[in-house]
């Protein structure tokens, strides 16, 4: 793993400005098509997806409270299919709502995106709220970067975007061990990530696990038993 100086490099997970007004009208009105279409739509598959999508225009408003229980509805419907791609955005939405269990829903995309093969940039997003949510000095945050290059590792081979992913996983690495433990340089990460065995996926992955269950607490939607017993071993 390389070193990237957090100080060198664009901040491409900053905040974006404040909603412009045209932009909150455009929308309002674009909130108020989708609840119409939903009042019509007789289909579970059409019905959940106009569900997440109005769920995630009303976090953009921050409107929260109304976005919650239209995605977790939706979120039964595609954890009920199997669509654990989809599960786990709305598993993103729900968190970003900001509402009293949205830990728990960050854990449990956490727990979907790690463990299916999804979407890279679903589960590094994801990742990305646990580094956002830990304070500087806990090694959960290096946990969740260091999965997040592990992920990126393996499920982009072939990928056009791999490079930029890589280098985007690898530039979380470096502010997390910044701000963890005032990494400088190089030779610093090296110790860095041995001393915390990020170089190990047998032994980081155990430790996220342990985090998401900090998260979820006993707030589980889904028998992850059940789950891991259906998975293919091969």
């Amino acid at each position: 793993m390389d070193f990237l100086d957090p100080n060198k490099l664009e901040d491409t997970v900053a905040d974006s400005a404040n909603m412009d007004m045209a932009e909150k009208a455009r929308m309002e009105g674009e909130v108020a098509e989708l609840q119409a279409r939903l009042e019509t739509e007789n289909t579970p598959e059409e019905s959940a997806r106009l569900q997440m999508t109005l769920a995630r225009n009303l976090v953009d408003l921050e409107r929260g409270d109304q976005s919650w229980p239209l995605c977790r509805q939706a979120f039964e419907h595609f954890l009920t299919q199997e669509d654990w791609e989809t599960a786990a955005e709305c598993c993103n939405i729900l968190y970003l709502s900001d509402q009293e269990a949205s830990l728990s829903a960050l854990g449990q995309g956490v727990w979907l995106a790690v463990t299916y093969p999804i979407n890279p940039e679903i589960t590094v997003e994801l990742l990305h709220h646990i580094i956002d949510d830990t304070p500087d000095d806990s090694d959960g945050a290096a946990v969740a970067a260091a999965t997040a290059a592990f992920v990126v590792d393996v499920r982009t081979k072939g990928h056009p975007q791999r490079e930029d992913m890589l280098f985007f996983t690898q530039q979380m690495l470096g502010k997390v061990a910044r701000r963890h433990s005032d990494i400088q340089d190089q030779a610093q990460f090296d110790y860095w990530i041995e001393k915390l065995e990020l170089d190990q996926p047998d032994k980081f992955l155990v430790r996220l696990r342990n985090i998401v269950d900090v998260l979820v607490q006993e707030d589980w939607w889904f028998d992850r038993d059940e789950l891991r017993a259906r998975i293919p071993e091969d």
